[in-house]
């Protein structure tokens, strides 16, 4: 099963940082905190990524060109021009790229990656958050509803949007950012069969928080997988800090890999 991560954004309340790099590129302990998260898929076995990029998307090329050489013991002989690698760190991962745009919204990028997917269930997550969620969970759970999507339904202290869940965890509408605290919310981690992407156009401002999922909701295509388990996305320096403190702490919930 591939996983989507949505990478193209431009990261504006993350100013501090994003001037200079794409917000998954954002570092967490060293790391960019889209690796975090391609750690926890893979950790459930899930490492066939489809990354859709758009702002600075050569940064996000770049890391994963060069990525063993970042993570590895080499020595440089300027006499001779040669490098010798003595130890790399090597992922199980496949990694595909593709430029959604500059400008291009969540719904156009996401139908950007329609033939990449092989008319096969898919994951798809934003690439600015980490949870410690059992992602295999998800899928099991998405598989007993019979629905044509998933979303991990999470409950902070109130910023962001509302679903109403029914007694059978069948959303029943999705509005995004209503005001007010303690709502059910878009948690960002989706398990989506592949008749998904008919409910997106191709036009490249599709957002795909609104419509697609508005109608997928209408339609009682879209499940809840209610969680109260650590979730935290990093729209602020002050996220940024808080999730470095944890990994520096060595107590980062969603660090389940060796």
């Amino acid at each position: 099963m591939k996983v989507l991560i949505l990478a193209g954004g431009l990261g504006s309340r993350l100013s501090e940082e994003t001037v200079l790099k794409p917000k998954p590129m954002v570092e967490i302990g060293g790391h960019p905190i889209l690796w975090h998260i391609m750690k926890c898929y893979s950790y459930y076995g899930f490492n066939d990524f489809i990354i859709l990029t758009g702002y600075k998307s050569h940064v996000i090329k770049d890391y994963f060109v060069n990525y063993y050489q970042q993570y590895s013991d080499i020595t440089v002989d300027m006499a001779t021009n040669t490098v010798t690698i003595h130890k790399t760190r090597q992922e199980p991962w496949k990694v595909t790229m593709l430029y959604t745009g500059q400008n291009t919204m969540t719904g156009g990028r996401i139908k950007k990656a329609q033939e990449y997917i092989n008319n096969e269930p898919f994951l798809l997550t934003y690439g600015d958050g980490v949870s410690d969620l059992n992602i295999a969970d998800t899928v099991r759970a998405h598989e007993k509803s019979g629905k044509l999507i998933s979303m991990t339904a999470v409950k902070p202290s109130g910023r962001f949007g509302a679903l109403t869940i029914d007694a059978s965890n069948s959303i029943t509408s999705f509005v995004e950012k209503p005001k007010g605290d303690g709502a059910w919310i878009n948690g960002g981690f989706f398990v989506c069969q592949p008749e998904v992407m008919n409910y997106i156009s191709n036009d490249e401002s599709e957002i795909f928080e609104r419509a697609p999922l508005e109608k997928l909701a209408q339609e009682h295509q879209l499940e809840a997988y209610k969680y109260e388990g650590f979730w935290q996305p990093m729209d602020t320096l002050k996220d940024k800090m808080y999730l470095t403190n944890l990994w520096m702490s060595g107590k980062a919930p969603w660090k389940k890999w060796d």
